[in-house]
């Protein structure tokens, strides 16, 4: 099954073209954008193809375009009011082209998403975990080194259910909308939940990611149920072919997510407090008949990176340095797994 078309209508070529190009290449980006310069292009596509969105600039947009196979129209606003196209809704055009898809998707998933749930045909998506008892261990280091390096070859959402996760301050921005705002809609009931994930996910060197809560408070009333709910929109419905957990024990049903993983990475550490922790950890998986966790697990020992320079690098010099090196290692090793299909 194709992606659904969302369609960008611009008289002016190089705006078109670039915001097709930025959106094609979101890794998971629910539809494939076709864009258009003239009114009688947009036509002939429109005669032979339905489209589901169309993004068309005030200057472009026509009496024509009402009776075109088009599902949702939405103009490109230069800032202006225009009384007769006061019945679209309207997104401004001169901001950055990952901040106008949010909002597209954003609005999308709030009006006609649970109407018309979005099936993908892909592979099957791995699931992996990423989870230790253990602190110290370069748990988040791993996940994220992880996820760019396999983002290279796949499509990757990393999804950080830590209670603190640290994102804002490694990458040196805030977020105006997080994983809470996500699971609101889940909550809500609102159908497909994969356009508003594509308002709110944000990209790191070809690895999508969902911000982090800000706080531990704002998803400790999230039940196991909408976690599951969650990954079963994303695994159905999404573009992504491998999910990233990074875990804490806070979240409720966490053991039922690492469940669900086809695959377990648990980085450790050799001193004796932590092998305390491991065993203490162990048992209870033996007691609550969880032993399936411990038989998918695969324990590292990380090498303990020397330097690094300014944080809003790190995560770059993650990829490049000795993690980065031990991580690829560790995919080629495995690449006769999901890795290498």
């Amino acid at each position: 099954m194709k992606k659904p078309i969302f369609a960008v209508c611009d008289l002016e070529a190089a705006y078109a073209y670039h915001l097709m190009e930025r959106s094609n290449g979101k890794p998971g980006m629910p539809f494939e954008m076709q864009a258009f310069t003239n009114i009688k292009s947009l036509g002939l596509y429109a005669s032979q193809h339905e489209i589901w969105i169309l993004l068309i600039s005030a200057k472009a947009m026509c009496p024509e375009v009402k009776d075109m196979n088009i599902r949702k129209i939405m103009i490109l606003s230069e800032g202006e009011i225009i009384e007769e196209l006061a019945e679209y809704p309207a997104v401004y055009k001169y901001q950055s082209s990952d901040s106008l898809i949010a909002e597209v998707m954003g609005y999308y998933s709030r009006q006609e998403a649970a109407a018309d749930p979005l099936a993908v045909m892909k592979k099957d998506v791995e699931l992996i975990g990423v989870y230790s008892p253990v602190r110290r261990t370069l748990k988040t280091s791993f996940a994220l080194t992880l996820g760019q390096v396999l983002a290279q070859g796949r499509t990757v959402l990393y999804i950080n259910l830590e209670a603190y996760s640290g994102m804002e301050e490694l990458l040196g921005k805030e977020f105006d909308t997080d994983i809470t705002d996500l699971m609101y809609f889940v909550k809500e009931g609102n159908g497909n939940v994969i356009y508003k994930l594509n308002s709110i996910v944000q990209t790191f060197h070809n690895l999508d990611f969902l911000p982090p809560a800000l706080s531990p408070y704002d998803i400790r009333d999230v039940t196991q149920k909408e976690w599951e709910g969650l990954l079963d929109e994303i695994v159905q419905f999404s573009t992504y072919n491998t999910i990233i957990l990074d875990l804490d024990e806070h979240v409720e049903g966490a053991f039922e997510l690492l469940r669900r993983c086809g695959r377990i990475y648990m980085p450790v550490r050799e001193d004796h407090v932590s092998a305390s922790k491991l065993a203490q950890y162990e048992k209870l998986l033996r007691r609550w008949d969880y032993e399936d966790i411990m038989e998918k697990t695969r324990k590292l020992k990380l090498p303990f990176h020397s330097s690094f320079g300014e944080r809003g690098d790190y995560l770059e010099q993650l990829l490049w340095g000795e993690l980065g090196d031990y991580v690829r290692k560790l995919v080629k090793e495995e690449r006769s797994g999901p890795y290498g299909k």
